[in-house]
């Protein structure tokens, strides 16, 4: 068996240097972020693959990972127990505001990374008092093999909602580009697909449904997320709704492939990485609630599929 995973481990930055006023902003933006709470976030996010190796036997063999700020603190976290320096780090800088990107960790023993890139996008303002562009996160990808088998990987964090989803032009204008590339990959190259993600929409929005899908209306993708969202079950929330925005999409290749066929997807809510408290009982126990330090893990939990090997 091998575990395919995706986690947004919220806001995994460095320690802010000290700020010479009170007031300052810190270049995390968070408050009072020292050695002390990074120490304890590498180890919770370390944690989490712990548990997740104890419960499956086996670690994730790719990763996808968002809200890291640079390369520096997934160095720390893969000399960390379960990863034990086996793993390799994929990652570049974005150009997003808030210097939070994507990257992702693969296990050295069973992966062999061919090629990978960013997929930068730029946006126009339309308030002129700014920069001219807006950017955003970038879309990793990486093309992979592992025994034998060329996956070619996309990992995003779309832009977010917020104010009247303002963002979700963005978040469309990309899906069409990845989606463009996928096809080919699919159609052209015959090779399989994975695409991961913290889309900040739900496995039944329209961006979501259309992906799956080429030009000819055939069905190239599966997203096992869709059946997990419809029973209920959810990723992170957002005051009373719960949200599934994490996912894990690939192509139909995956189905019944002999190298790796796909068999569940997966929720990773842990009773240990869960809220202590009666109001947030089955939310992720996060980091921070504003600018309260709880001192948890990610106000997301992890995703994860399952594999067969049929070798």
């Amino acid at each position: 068996m091998e575990l395919f995973s995706f986690y947004n481990v919220e806001n995994l930055f460095l320690p802010d240097p000290k700020p010479v006023h009170k007031l300052d902003p810190t270049r995390s933006g968070l408050r009072n972020w020292d050695e002390k709470r990074y120490r304890n976030k590498l180890f919770k996010i370390s944690h989490v693959f712990q548990l997740m190796k104890e419960e499956n036997d086996v670690l994730p063999f790719l990763i996808g990972l968002s809200e890291v700020s640079g390369r520096k603190v997934l160095e720390n976290l893969v000399e960390m127990e379960p990863f034990n320096s086996e793993y390799g780090i994929v990652h570049y800088n974005s150009m997003d505001e808030r210097k939070v990107d994507v990257a992702m960790l693969y296990d050295k023993n069973k992966v062999e990374v061919i090629d990978s890139e960013t997929i930068t996008f730029f946006f126009e303002i339309v308030n002129k008092n700014t920069e001219n562009y807006d950017t955003t996160r970038d879309v990793l990808f990486s093309k992979v093999r592992y025994k034998g088998e060329i996956i070619n990987v996309f990992i995003a964090h779309l832009p977010s909602k917020r104010e009247k989803d303002i963002n979700k032009p963005k978040r469309t204008f990309i899906l069409n580009e990845v989606r463009e590339r996928i096809m080919k990959i699919v159609n052209a190259d015959k090779e399989h697909v994975i695409l991961c993600g913290d889309f900040n929409e739900n496995p039944d929005d329209e961006n979501l449904v259309q992906i799956l899908y080429d030009n000819d209306r055939e069905k190239v993708l599966m997203n096992p997320f869709q059946q997990l969202f419809s029973t209920r079950n959810y990723s992170t929330f957002h005051y009373k709704s719960g949200l599934l925005y994490d996912q894990i999409i690939m192509s139909r290749s995956l189905l019944d492939n002999k190298t790796l066929a796909f068999q569940d997807a997966h929720i990773f809510n842990s009773e240990k990485i869960r809220s202590r408290t009666r109001n947030f009982e089955g939310r992720p126990f996060r980091t921070y609630a504003g600018t309260r330090y709880l001192g948890g893990y990610s106000d997301h939990f992890p995703v994860f599929v399952k594999f067969k090997n049929l070798h």
